[in-house]
């Protein structure tokens, strides 16, 4: 059978996170950059096909590509890693500081694919910034400012808004990481993990690696937000967030829930009806010692 066991599923979370932590600067970033794109490519789905049928459902419904091919690949996903690095750091298979550094490295790979991304789909959407106001380039304009300006408004309870949604979002997205784990079956994966992700999309809630992509791309077709903007109003909060959600929802919850409690000294509290022999050691070999 592809199904795997939840105890397994936490051995597998824990050798991931390990894995993370040990690969090379050039891997992390290298990899956070094209799965920053593929998260690039699968909004810019979404957004067509929201625009295309006028229902935003059926672009939550698609987005889920993005987040298959990226994992299925062997990408990086700094949301996905906040749901199992630090259980490696938890069991002595990572220290702190490179739990830290892996992070660093794939968010500094996942801006840089936001951006390239970014440029190549204003260019496309915008016909060579010609046509700014066609449909697919102002949903991306209207959701940017969304993310950010709407969330200024509110003041110090927008920060705490996007913080939220941050913690709901990698909830979300963590345990689609780990859906990913329960099963051996290539097709039982893709169907475990597009569950959670599309639910997360259709919610509305805060991913830090795709609004890497959707506000400076938005900001390269003309809209009217600002670096400050982009980082207090979002993308600060909203990492902080999947990294909470991530790690309370998803990782502690998995090991706190699945992970085999170790065995009770010897010798301590036995169980009732446990005979004495068990407990006096084993008896010397007939004639030992004898001459």
């Amino acid at each position: 059978m592809s199904n795997v066991q939840p105890p397994e599923i936490v051995d597998s979370m824990v050798a991931m996170g390990a894995k993370k932590a040990h690969l090379g600067r050039g891997q992390l970033v290298l990899r956070g950059t094209v799965g920053g794109m593929f998260l690039g490519v699968a909004t810019t789905l979404a957004l067509t096909a929201s625009v295309q049928t006028g229902v935003p459902v059926v672009g939550a419904l698609l987005f889920p590509v993005g987040f298959v091919i990226v994992l299925l690949l062997g990408f990086e996903m700094v949301t996905g890693s906040f749901a199992v690095v630090p259980l490696a750091v938890l069991e002595r298979r990572a220290t702190v500081v490179e739990m830290l550094r892996a992070f660093w490295w794939v968010i500094v790979g996942h801006l840089i694919g936001g951006l390239l991304y970014g440029v190549l789909f204003a260019a496309v959407a915008t016909q060579m910034w010609t046509t700014p106001e066609a449909p697919v380039a102002q949903a991306l304009v209207d959701l940017a400012v969304h993310k950010t300006l709407d969330y200024r408004v509110l003041g110090g309870a927008g920060i705490v808004l996007v913080l939220v949604k941050g913690v709901l979002c990698n909830w979300l997205v963590g345990t689609g990481v780990v859906m990913g784990l329960t099963s051996t079956s290539t097709g039982g994966k893709i169907a475990a993990m597009w569950l959670p992700v599309m639910t997360f999309f259709a919610l509305g809630f805060e991913h830090g690696v795709v609004n890497l992509f959707v506000i400076p791309g938005a900001m390269l077709i003309g809209a009217p937000i600002g670096f400050g903007d982009w980082w207090l109003w979002n993308q600060i909060p909203a990492l902080v967030g999947n990294f909470v959600g991530a790690l309370t929802l998803v990782a502690m919850a998995m090991w706190v829930a699945h992970r085999p409690k170790p065995a009770r000294p010897s010798g301590t509290g036995s169980a009732p009806g446990s005979s004495a022999r068990e407990e006096s050691p084993a008896p010397a070999r007939v004639g030992a010692g004898a001459r």
